[in-house]
């Protein structure tokens, strides 16, 4: 069912037929990197948080970058705190491993982090352990309907940014 509702909200980019089904797990960064041939960091991971009301929110972040708690504090005003397994299905309809910022069960706000600007393209998960789609990051923005750009991440390979990118997009 998570599958199908991706494919339908990507569908309304006329994208859905670009979702790569995949014959082995891409649950993990490790996996998706493995079944999709590229770069661990070019995966886009979707984690997900509460906010002080208890509202949930989702950061996508590269695969190499990990949160940064003062970081995420300065952003947020609170210290990151991810939802549980059981939480994560029922705020996003999506199971860990296939999280991503579309076809949400709920309408959340979607923050994506600056880690992946330093590629032309990532692969954020479809909603089932074994999908993926390459998107430009100005198509994950628009198909995840993101608030905003945020830098909370840290441990990032700088040296992997591509050719095509302008070291300057990226805010230090």
């Amino acid at each position: 069912m998570s599958l199908q509702s991706v494919k339908e909200h990507l569908g309304k980019f006329k994208r859905e037929q670009d979702i790569l089904e995949l014959n082995q797990s891409s649950a993990t960064v490790e996996q998706a990197a493995n079944a999709l041939n590229v770069t661990p960091a070019k995966i886009a991971k979707t984690l997900s948080f509460k906010d002080k009301e208890g509202n949930s929110f989702l950061i996508v972040t590269a695969g190499d970058a990990k949160i940064d708690n003062k970081k995420f504090r300065d952003r947020f005003d609170i210290k990151a705190k991810m939802l549980s397994a059981q939480e994560v299905v029922d705020q996003t309809g999506h199971v860990i491993g296939g999280v991503c910022p579309f076809g949400l069960a709920n309408n959340l706000k979607v923050y994506l982090d600056i880690s992946m600007k330093r590629f032309n393209t990532v692969f954020p998960a479809c909603g089932s352990i074994n999908s993926a789609i390459e998107v430009t990051c100005d198509e994950l923005e628009q198909y995840s309907g993101s608030v905003d750009w945020v830098d909370v991440s840290k441990d990032w390979n700088t040296e992997l940014m591509e050719e095509k990118m302008e070291p300057s997009i990226i805010d230090y």
